[in-house]
Formats: C-alpha cells, sequence, structure tokens
C-alpha cells in the first residue's frame, strides 16, 4: 500500500503492471540526481506516474544541507514533461516527502512557465524567491503539457498558509528556523495573491494545496491538477476492497501511528474499507501515539521498549505479529471473533 508518499510508484506498478524509466534531472538544490518516472495501464488508459521525493525529495538532501529557502521542483517539472513528451496525456504526480517550500515554482519553470519580478527577469529558485513575484506568464508553457490532464496523490490536506499550512508544519523538517518559516508563509501567500490576479484562481484555502511545501497549490493553479488522497487512488487501483472480501483479518502499520496516520494516511484508508467490509482489521507500529477502540493497535515500543524497537525493528515486528497471531487465535477458538 500507499498513500501518495514515498512507495506510491512501486505500489502503482506492482499493481498494474508497466514500465519504469529513468531520468537524470535537477535536485532539490541543483545537483543531478537519478530519478525514476512510470507508465502503467490504469483504467482511465495509460497515466503516467511522476513521484515528485524521486527528484526533489527530503531525503535526497543531507540534513545539513536542507534550506527550504533554496529547494526546488524543478526536477520534478522535468520528470513531468518528460512524461507527456513520451505521449502519456494522463499524468498523476505523487507528492509526499518534500524537501522544497516553492509553490511548485521550480516545476512550473521547467514546463516553460515564465514567474518574473518587478524587472521583468525570472525568479531564482527557492520558496524565498515567492516574495519578489510580480507576474505570471503562462505563453510558453510546453504544448504537451498544457494537453495533458492531473490528477494529484496527495496523503496531508493541509492548506496552503496559515498555521496548519505548508511552511508552519512542515518548514522546520525541511530546515527551517522560526524565522524562516514566517517569511515563507508570507512567501506563499504572495504567491497567492498573484495567482488569484493573474489566473483567477484561489488556492489560498484549498485543502491539501499546502502539500509538498505548496506544490499542490503549484499544479491547481499551472495545471488545473485535480487533488485526490493518494490513500484511495491506490486501494481503487489494487482493488483493495474486493480483495478483502476473502480475509479473515487485515494487518496495516505504519512507523509512528498518530493523529497525521488518520487523516489521509495509508492506515486510515486501509482501517475505513475493512470497516465497510466487515473484516477485522489491525495495526502494527513503531510506536503509538493515538489509539483505536478494541485496542486495535499493537506496538514495538510498548512491547520491546523504544531502543530495541529502532535498533532491531525488522526482527521484533515479526515477534509482534506471532504474538498478536497467537494471541487473536486462542480468542477465536474460544469462541469470540474481533
Amino acid at each position: 500500500m500507499a498513500d501518495g508518499g514515498g512507495g506510491t510508484l512501486d505500489a502503482l506498478v506492482a499493481a498494474l503492471g508497466g514500465e519504469r524509466r529513468r531520468l537524470r534531472v535537477s535536485g532539490p538544490l541543483g545537483d543531478p540526481v537519478e530519478a525514476e518516472f512510470a507508465v502503467v495501464s490504469a483504467p482511465e488508459g495509460s497515466t503516467g506516474v511522476v513521484e515528485m521525493a524521486r527528484a526533489s525529495g527530503l531525503d535526497l538532501i543531507s540534513p545539513g544541507r536542507r534550506d527550504p529557502l533554496r529547494t526546488t521542483t524543478r526536477g520534478t517539472g522535468e520528470l513531468i514533461l518528460a512524461v507527456c513528451r513520451a505521449g502519456v496525456r494522463r499524468v498523476l504526480v505523487c507528492v509526499g516527502g518534500s524537501a522544497t517550500n516553492d509553490a511548485g515554482a521550480g516545476m512550473a519553470q521547467a514546463l516553460g512557465i515564465r514567474l518574473l519580478d518587478e524587472s521583468g527577469r525570472d525568479l531564482q529558485p527557492g520558496g524565498a524567491a515567492l516574495a519578489a513575484l510580480a507576474r505570471i506568464d503562462l505563453s510558453e508553457l510546453d504544448p504537451v503539457v498544457e494537453a495533458s490532464t492531473f490528477v494529484v496523490a496527495t496523503d496531508v490536506d493541509n492548506p496552503l498558509v496559515g498555521p496548519e499550512g505548508a511552511s508552519a508544519v512542515y518548514g522546520p523538517q525541511k530546515g527551517a528556523s522560526a524565522e524562516d518559516v514566517a517569511l515563507l508563509d508570507r512567501a506563499l501567500g504572495h504567491f497567492a495573491a498573484v495567482v488569484y490576479r493573474d489566473l483567477g484562481i484561489d488556492v489560498r484555502g484549498t485543502k491539501g494545496a499546502g502539500a509538498a511545501g505548496g506544490l499542490g497549490a503549484g499544479l491547481i493553479a499551472f495545471l488545473g491538477a485535480r487533488l485526490r488522497p493518494g490513500v484511495d487512488l491506490v486501494m481503487e487501483a489494487l482493488r483493495l476492497p474486493e480483495r478483502m472480501e476473502a480475509a479473515d483479518l487485515v494487518v496495516t502499520g505504519e512507523g509512528t501511528f498518530d493523529e497525521q496516520s488518520l487523516r489521509g494516511k495509508v492506515p486510515a484508508g486501509v482501517l475505513r474499507v475493512a470497516e465497510e467490509q466487515g473484516v477485522p482489521a489491525i495495526v502494527l507500529c513503531g510506536q503509538r501515539r493515538v489509539d483505536l477502540d478494541r485496542g486495535r493497535v499493537y506496538s514495538l515500543a510498548d512491547r520491546f521498549g523504544v531502543e530495541a524497537a529502532m535498533e532491531r525493528a525488522g526482527p521484533l515486528l515479526e515477534d509482534l505479529a506471532a504474538e498478536v497471531a497467537g494471541h487473536m487465535s486462542g480468542e477465536r477458538s474460544g469462541g469470540r471473533r474481533r
């Protein structure tokens, strides 16, 4: 399973088949990186799959170099352009795990869109540069991109700006100080105002517009994209409800099971479908921050301690799964089924 974040491309290729292709693109700080995209046979027809984290992801930068004032989504745009030039006219962009806070500005520039300051110069890379945005020029958008339709798979529903927005919630993990967060939030607000003035599209309050440092907003504004929960897209591709019909138990999990897990992440989607299908479901996780009714969340840290859970997650997950299976088997043999 996957939810629009890392691993979504792998999950969709496994479910639908297709072809993987590799491309050298600009990394988050401009360094070249090798990134994959895929073309799969979806029910809607041939679909390109771009996972932005492979070109513009947080894991591509060491902690000491992370700087959302400067990081760019240009590499994601280069992947999108390659997909469209491959003849695909439906593109799914998966937007979790970003290192960026530029509202998709770098992506837009890679596709031919010009973002200009008061002097008519193209903006420099990074989220901070958005504060200088004066005009948006779509006239040079690549025709093959303009002829395509875009769907965004997101695992969060944050708005673009404000206390729940891209900068405030996710900026610190990307290297932003408190002062940087304030600057970036103002820059995104200014970006939204220019988008509304020049393009007639209001992205400020749109749920999911803050995904991937505002890339969700950029995809809506520049490419007319439609945002959907990534977990729903993957569950449809996997035909998950049909698979559950023959199951006695559904097992899902996450590294840390917390409030975010219940807001568009894999566990939330799987648990919802399991309930709809009337199949018992449990969560196996590394650490537990929230619980579910009937104690269906089992944590490595609770059972073995945090240090052991971090050091030996794989073997201990097998042990925990075996213990839970034994416990549930005993309950069923005693006439109770959870």
